[in-house]
């Protein structure tokens, strides 16, 4: 079970792919999630077996022509990720495919984010829904643990401490140090505090083989209160007669309120902010 949503190990690096396997051995995974709008189910990322669905078509020319057809719905400087989104894909998959999700995630209206939370949408026209284009992927045989133990082995490990309770304290003991906290937590949120986003998750154990036949379904209505369920058993090909769900639902977080901040919140004055801790 993953026990905070979906992670699949990729990379383009050979050296890295010979480094984690010398630790265990991967499975031959390969992240296609899909995405499910109302009654209908896609495929993601964007790609022609999504099109096909959507639009009726079967050759990528054609695709290119709907898709090309609707992103002129927006002329000049989008002024708001809704706009961000149309001029790159169009209105149908962004009502479909991205607009609910998003603002899930972020808990606020796309014409209330940023255009530049989305730079780019992957769009391809072909039949391939390998979600990564790295040529190495998988799943540590027997899950992450195996690694992360192997990895581990012979070095001391505290839990349940708190890094910023005694930060000096682990400062001096090596030359250098990897913090992997949030960096306005790291200088005592002496600029202010940063604004992140915080997920619960929810898992259960269910009575059937194959719940949704696949390891990652997004939900794509706003009306769902969940972003994406994982169906652990797909990540290891498993054969088991009951099946372990996880539901994904993203929150707010703020500072006290014993969530884990997951995700920072992607806008412009966050992403200023962040800028002066950077500096410190």
């Amino acid at each position: 079970v993953h026990k905070y949503g979906a992670h699949i190990f990729h990379t383009s690096s050979r050296e890295i792919w010979e480094y984690v396997n010398r630790f265990c051995e991967f499975n031959h995974f390969i992240n296609s999630p899909m995405a499910k709008y109302k009654d209908e189910i896609y495929n993601l990322p964007f790609n022609m077996n999504t099109f096909s669905r959507m639009f009726g078509v079967s050759r990528p020319e054609e695709a290119a022509r709907i898709i090309e057809g609707q992103r002129a719905e927006f002329q000049g400087e989008p002024a708001n990720l809704e706009e961000q989104a149309i001029r790159l894909v169009g209105r149908e998959i962004y009502t479909k495919l991205i607009q609910g999700y998003t603002e899930k995630q972020w808990g606020r209206s796309c014409r209330e984010l940023p255009p530049f939370i989305i730079k780019r949408l992957p769009v391809r026209y072909t039949y391939d829904n390998n979600y990564f284009d790295d040529p190495w992927q998988g799943i540590p045989v027997g899950g992450y643990n195996v690694l992360i133990q192997k990895l581990l082995a012979g070095i001391e490990v505290r839990l349940e401490t708190d890094f910023l309770q005694d930060r000096d304290g682990f400062l001096a003991l090596a030359d250098k140090c990897v913090y992997t906290g949030t960096i306005d937590g790291f200088f005592g949120y002496s600029l202010g505090e940063l604004g992140y986003r915080s997920l619960r998750f929810e898992t259960e154990t269910v009575n059937c083989e194959n719940y949704q036949g696949v390891a990652v379904m997004n939900y794509n209505e706003k009306e769902i209160p969940y972003t994406r369920i994982i169906e652990h058993k797909h990540f290891a090909f498993g054969k088991q007669a009951k099946t372990v769900i996880t539901r994904e639902y993203p929150l707010p977080w703020e500072a006290g309120s014993g969530r884990e901040p997951y995700y920072p919140i992607n806008d412009e004055s966050n992403n200023a902010l962040y800028l002066q801790y950077t500096r410190l």
